[in-house]
């Protein structure tokens, strides 16, 4: 990029991150975030030690910008003990700043008690402490289990917009740039102490000590601008609010609370226990009422859906053939995907998704039902569709669903590891990252399928016509709404955002430059992606941290329910119905289903538009729907 030759123009540059300046989503304002910066005024910020702000602070364009000398360094009227911290900056070349927290008026200047998260340009700053960095106490880190183990520099040049995000918490404190990771600390730990008695700030009584205090945004004497600065306090016990309108207040109930799994044990030859682990509950829509269970380690059954009904089939058995997802590192592999043909009557083919047990690689097949049994599959019937080779074990994918135009939809993740190593997320010229879309009724010179005339990337120059739409990290489950034919995707975030997608043709859905609608990394655009468009949800990770995508409830059984989508969070065990207008674009509700906590794997649906949630039990008591 050529720089202006006047550093404030710089920062007065168009705006490349934000779409919407200082203004909560409808997440946040349902979660507790309120806004420090209304982009018109310095109302609720004073110069430190003063009684109002400086003329060498201006807001210009919807920015706080330090923009002459003498500026000072300013803060929030407010104290905050624990607290979340969101915001955009933009450093000018060579420039320097930095976020303080927990500042103290005393003697001193600011950063003699509050510590500084370092603001700077990091290819012409003049500090050896990057952007991002803890001054003098903490740096990037890399997780254990990540594959790549080189630190990241996730910032963005000078004149560019960057997201810094920190989180102070009695038991957690945490700081993201451009939401990666960078580390976690500990306040007052031994750790933290040791760290400040090797720091310059060792010989300041109180150092990083005071638990509360100001906001302090620091004048280094370079311009900077800073905008989108939104913050949310814990409660006492370092939670914050739902982000919801209103609860259901419903239970859960065993759907089929008699249903034995047919040849399923819960205790493996080695003696350790073997739960049902289900991913997906379907229906063939063949008259029959049936419905069909895959579970993550191979197993399909079919049984009657009867609420009292007692035995299954098992349809097919896929263990030895699909990768044991109970071995190290696996947990996101196994049979993932199960699909019927919808004119499964006619045809009795179906459809699965597994890892392959030795190899790097994904798997799309057609299996066949047998000439004899209905309620057996054709173990000797299987036909390759599609391999995907996968570089990493984590963020295979694999939900699949035909859609109502009788296309196979296949939902492939970014390929794994963290911070979508590779950039498979906006390259069109891998199926990784991507939604597909093919044609397994007909097969071309190449494939046991064909693709669509009306992909959207047909013809493209160098881009997989498979794709229908891209941008997706780790799409875990996927459904389409029978009543309006919509494509929705529950997309699992890395540090800070999950979100809900409904697909759109051609859609770009922006990992790995963004996480949700916020920013991720800097890794540059690629020439041929679109405009990223906006999930229409997300929640933060102080809400939840793996989302299960689900299903739109089309039963009449519970009217509360009808027409709203069903999604769940793992690790929280949060379930709560979105009601969105897709045709007007709009939100409308977001509710808590069961006041408990359930830790759902997956969602199906009957034929009647019921839905169901799957979970993990070692009684082989997995499926469950919602009741008054």
């Amino acid at each position: 990029m050529k720089f202006l030759p006047i550093a404030l123009a710089l920062l007065l540059m168009p705006p490349a991150l934000a779409e919407t300046l200082n203004e909560l989503t409808d997440s946040e304002k349902r979660s507790g975030w309120t806004l420090l910066f209304d982009g018109e005024t310095t109302d609720g910020w004073r110069n430190y030690k003063k009684d109002n702000v400086s003329d060498g602070w201006k807001v210009i364009d919807g920015a706080l910008v330090r923009s002459s000398r003498g500026a000072g360094d300013i803060m929030t009227d407010g104290k905050y003990d624990q607290f979340e911290l969101s915001l955009e900056y933009k450093i000018s070349k060579g420039g320097n700043s930095g976020v303080m927290f927990h500042v103290v008026e005393g003697d001193g200047p600011p950063w003699r008690t509050g510590p500084e998260i370092q603001v700077q340009d990091n290819v012409d700053g003049h500090d050896p402490q990057k952007a991002g960095w803890l001054y003098q106490l903490y740096q990037p880190t890399v997780p254990r289990w990540a594959t790549n183990k080189e630190p990241v520099d996730a910032t963005r040049p000078a004149g560019q917009w960057n997201q810094l995000y920190i989180r102070i918490n009695k038991d957690d404190c945490e700081v993201c740039m451009n939401g990666v990771r960078y580390y976690r600390f500990k306040l007052g730990n031994d750790d933290w102490k040791n760290r400040i008695s090797k720091s310059k700030f060792a010989k300041f009584e109180g150092f990083g000590s005071a638990g509360n205090g100001h906001i302090c945004l620091q004048d280094h004497g370079n311009e900077v601008a800073y905008r989108n600065i939104k913050l949310r306090e814990f409660k006492e016990d370092g939670t914050v609010p739902q982000p919801i309108d209103g609860s259901l207040d419903l239970k859960g109930e065993l759907a089929f609370p008699n249903l034995k799994w047919d040849q399923w044990e819960p205790v493996n030859d080695a003696g350790k226990v073997r739960p049902l682990r289900l991913m997906e509950l379907t229906y063939a829509n063949d008259g029959s009422n049936r419905l069909f269970a895959a579970s993550q380690f191979g197993e399909i059954w079919t049984f009657d859906n009867d609420t009292a009904v007692e035995e299954s089939s098992l349809f097919l058995d896929l263990r030895g053939k699909v990768k044991d997802f109970s071995t190290r590192g696996s947990n996101e592999q196994g049979l993932l995907g199960l699909a019927m043909h919808p004119n499964y009557k006619e045809n009795g083919q179906f459809f699965v998704y597994y890892s392959h047990p030795t190899e790097p690689k994904s798997i799309v097949s057609r299996f066949n039902v047998s000439k004899t049994d209905p309620n057996k599959a054709d173990p000797a019937s299987e036909t390759v569709i599609m391999e995907i080779d996968q570089p990493y074990q984590n963020h295979n994918g694999g939900p699949i669903e035909f859609g109502p135009d009788g296309f196979l939809y296949i939902a492939l993740g970014d390929g794994g590891d963290r911070n979508d190593p590779h950039g498979n997320g906006q390259n069109l010229g891998t199926l990784l990252g991507s939604i597909l879309r093919i044609n397994v009724d007909k097969a071309d010179s190449d494939h046991n399928y064909s693709i669509p005339k009306d992909n959207p990337f047909v013809g493209i120059d160098g881009a997989r016509p498979e794709i229908y739409a891209y941008g997706i990290r780790n799409p875990w489950r996927i459904a389409f709404n029978r009543k309006d034919g919509t494509l929705w995707v529950g997309d699992v975030g890395q540090e800070l955002w999950e979100e809900v997608i409904v697909v759109r043709k051609g859609g770009n859905y922006g990992w790995s430059g963004r996480e949700g609608s916020h920013a991720f990394g800097n890794r540059s655009p690629e020439k041929n992606a679109s405009t990223p468009l906006e999930p229409v949800w997300e929640y933060d990770h102080q809400i939840g941290k793996s989302i299960t995508g689900g299903r739109v409830y089309n039963s009449s059984r519970l009217p509360q329910l009808t027409g709203k989508y069903l999604y769940a969070d793992y690790v929280t065990g949060s379930i709560w119905a979105l009601h969105y207008d897709v045709a007007n674009d709009k939100l409308i509700s977001n509710e808590q289903v069961v006041p408990e906590s359930i830790a759902v794997l997956a969602f199906g649906e009957d034929q009647n538009g019921e839905v169901y949630y799957l979970t993990n039990s070692s009684r082989g008591e997995s499926i469950y729907r919602f009741a008054k």
